[in-house]
């Protein structure tokens, strides 16, 4: 957990960032400690950070760095993670993404936390795994970044 953690971090959803990926985690996620476990979040933020850039890719892509991870709230079995994406700089090969995650804790229903924020870029690739320029037809590119 990061030292950045509010004493009240209640907050809204975004409304300007589209909602990729809902997930329940579950007892087999867990670490000793009884939170999710950081790499079962990761995988998930990485699964849905994919699918945006899979609209401008339309093909083969690998995720190739993962600029920045930060965990802002422990994650708890039953919590309901909502996963929201914005593509934040399209490149020649790369696709960059930033992913916010909030849990809707089990024993507070409609009440939501930033669990999570990252940034990862992603790189189209060809079938023998090499970058390929991404299509730039038809494919409407960020009206800002960030």
């Amino acid at each position: 957990m990061s030292s950045l953690s509010s004493p009240n971090p209640e907050t809204t959803l975004p409304q300007d960032r589209e909602l990729v990926l809902k997930v329940i985690p579950m007892p087999a996620d867990c670490n000793a400690n009884g939170d999710i476990f950081g790499g079962w979040v990761m995988a998930q933020v990485d699964l849905a950070g994919a699918v945006l850039p899979a609209r401008y890719v339309r093909g083969r892509m690998a995720t190739v760095a993962v600029n920045q991870f930060v965990f802002k709230q422990p994650v708890r079995v039953g919590d309901i993670l909502s996963f929201f994406a914005h593509v934040t700089r399209v490149g020649r090969t790369s696709i960059t993404v930033q992913v916010e995650v909030f849990a809707e804790r089990f024993s507070a229903q409609g009440q939501y936390v930033k669990v999570t924020e990252a940034s990862l870029t992603y790189v189209a690739i060809d079938l023998e795994g090499r970058p390929r320029p991404i299509p730039r037809d038809g494919v409407e590119l960020p009206a800002h970044p960030g």
